[in-house]
């Protein structure tokens, strides 16, 4: 009876304990279901606009519209100058990097009020829901960067003074980098959200004031220039840096920083740390406060 006792622990394949760890990525057991992964990536790219008339079209509508409202109200209106590039396509360049962050800090956001009932009914590792968030995004960000390849040669074609600077190939760790720090943000605030609702309602607000300081629709030179005593609020934001950098290995506007960009290293790798250590903590819990 004892040898049949041990013999059925012993053909356990998994065990599902108590996390005990002060801080865990959990990155083998992320690993281990990555089929579950790739399922909730699935969902949320196809079902997001699946029963809307225009479908996946929303993906492009958005930073088209905004680029050029953008292109109206700031260098039509406000004379900000773009140099030798096009404003739209300045603004396009922008507008897509920023709606990946942005894309990621909201949906991760919300994850455990979300996803309570999931959570409550099947173990899975938390952490794949907001990962999945991220990757899903990736695609949708995929698919904007074509529309703007596509007004790159329509402009080059028509005579724009365009030139890719050699630094874009490293381009994919810039858009990496805005992924992580949209992750870490975001997994912080969906665990602030299952005790403080408050966070819920600010986060739009809050993304839309952080977007006219994140220098999306203007260069940093210009509010140095001309607001140097505000430029500290767009200097010290990591995301400035992410925006600037990127329209400088696209378009070859604007300067690079490197001092900015180690400065934007550490911060994103600073709330990536925080955000899994409250998400890990938070998620032990989490189901009676939400």
């Amino acid at each position: 009876m004892n040898n049949t006792t041990e013999n059925t622990e012993n053909d356990w394949l998994f065990e599902i304990t108590p996390k005990n760890k002060f801080f865990s990525l959990n990155l083998k057991e992320v690993w281990q279901y990555r089929d579950l992964l790739m399922l909730f990536v699935k969902r949320d790219v196809v079902t997001v606009y699946k029963q809307t008339i225009l479908g996946p079209l929303w993906y492009l509508i958005q930073p088209l519209f905004t680029s050029i409202t953008f292109t109206i109200i700031f260098n039509t209106v406000a004379g900000i100058d773009t140099g030798t590039v096009p404003p739209f396509l300045f603004n396009l360049a922008g507008i897509t990097v920023w709606n990946y962050f942005t894309a990621c800090l909201t949906d991760t956001s919300d994850t455990f009020k979300r996803n309570a009932a999931i959570f409550g009914k099947v173990y899975f590792p938390r952490v794949i829901m907001p990962l999945s968030i991220v990757i899903s995004n990736l695609l949708k960000f995929g698919i904007q960067f074509l529309i703007f390849i596509g007004f790159y040669v329509f402009y080059y074609f028509k005579g724009a003074a365009l030139d890719l600077n050699g630094t874009v190939v490293f381009f994919p760790l810039l858009i990496a980098l805005m992924g992580v720090l949209g992750l870490g943000l975001g997994m912080l605030i969906s665990s602030l959200v299952t005790k403080y609702r408050d966070f819920s309602y600010l986060i739009g607000f809050g993304v839309q004031l952080l977007m006219y300081l994140s220098a999306v629709m203007y260069p940093m030179a210009l509010i140095q220039s001309k607001m140097p005593k505000y430029a500290w609020l767009v200097q010290y934001n990591p995301l400035a840096y992410v925006i600037e950098t990127s329209r400088y290995m696209l378009l070859n506007v604007g300067q690079i920083s490197i001092w900015g960009l180690g400065y934007t290293f550490v911060v994103t790798v600073a709330v990536f740390l925080v955000g899994v250590l409250i998400f890990n903590k938070t998620e032990k819990s989490f189901i009676d406060t939400v």
